[in-house]
């Protein structure tokens, strides 16, 4: 799982497409969990081990799921997600 976290820092930090936005923040010692919470009230897409992906606002992170609030394309629907089963999270880091 820090094999995955050091490659999304990696990928978000280094990619030239971001050049002149708005960085994301990842430390050393980040796991998903806590990387989310840092994001809490921003809209995110996760994608899981199983290859689903959701996306939504973060409402709230715990010790073992994060919830997702307004899902995209699903009006009305909130998720519950293993924190475990994630496997990247991707975050609009500039604007148009």
């Amino acid at each position: 799982m820090k094999a995955i976290l050091v490659a999304f820092a990696l990928t978000v930090l280094c990619s030239p497409a971001l050049s002149g936005a708005e960085s994301v923040a990842v430390e050393a010692n980040d796991s998903i969990a806590s990387f989310l919470g840092k994001h809490t009230g921003q809209v995110v897409e996760l994608r899981l081990k199983s290859g689903d992906k959701f996306a939504g606002k973060i409402a709230m992170v715990g010790a073992t799921v994060v919830h997702l609030s307004q899902l995209t394309g699903q009006d009305f629907f909130d998720a519950v997600i293993d924190v475990k089963d994630v496997s990247a999270v991707i975050v609009r880091a500039r604007q148009k």
